[in-house]
């Protein structure tokens, strides 16, 4: 993986560039996969086709998939799992409903199975 600051060889695993001092994803300058220049404003590398911008910016640490799952599918009609996920008030509102009589907690869990199930921070669940 390179730096999309300044292009140097960086690890999968890095916090920031030990060239420049950024985290590797933050610039915009090169591809990350081949260290091709790319312009700014790019969404995909014109030289190997990857994907430049995430779908998913990830800020800060993100909620695993599995356990809100698995909080889901077992206290559910209690919203532990919006409690997980940082959706306090909805958590509320949801224990003292019992899920909405079990509607909300089942729409909740398609939405998990499906991916689209989003922590307080707006980040998606991670599948580790």
């Amino acid at each position: 993986m390179y730096c999309r600051n300044c292009g140097n060889e960086v690890s999968e695993k890095a916090v920031m560039c030990v060239a420049c001092g950024t985290p590797p994803n933050a610039g915009n300058k090169f591809c990350p996969n081949c260290k091709a220049e790319t312009t700014p404003g790019a969404t995909i590398c014109m030289k190997c086709g990857v994907a430049l911008k995430a779908d998913n910016p990830v800020t800060g640490e993100s909620k695993d998939w599995l356990t809100a799952l698995l909080l889901c599918i077992f206290l559910g009609g209690l919203g532990i799992h919006r409690f997980y996920t940082g959706h306090t008030g909805i958590a509320i509102v949801q224990l003292l409903t019992l899920g909405g009589c079990g509607i909300w907690a089942l729409i909740d869990l398609i939405m998990i199975i499906v991916g689209s199930f989003k922590d307080a921070k707006g980040n998606l669940l991670v599948k580790k």
